[in-house]
């Protein structure tokens, strides 16, 4: 999943919609990070997730 509709899901508090690997491997690039058990958009998947809905 690519991670603007990553970012659509977790806004709209459906992260259970995300699969688990998706989640790790944006997690495991500092693009996500856990925050209380929640999941959040870091500076730097914020930076890539516009980058890539200019595309």
């Amino acid at each position: 999943m690519a991670l603007p509709a990553t970012v659509d899901l977790l806004k709209q508090h459906r992260a259970s919609d995300i699969a688990e690997g998706d989640i790790d491997d944006y997690v495991n690039m500092n693009w996500l990070e856990w925050n209380g058990g929640s999941l959040r958009l870091t500076v730097t998947g914020d930076n890539v997730c516009k980058q890539q809905r200019a595309r």
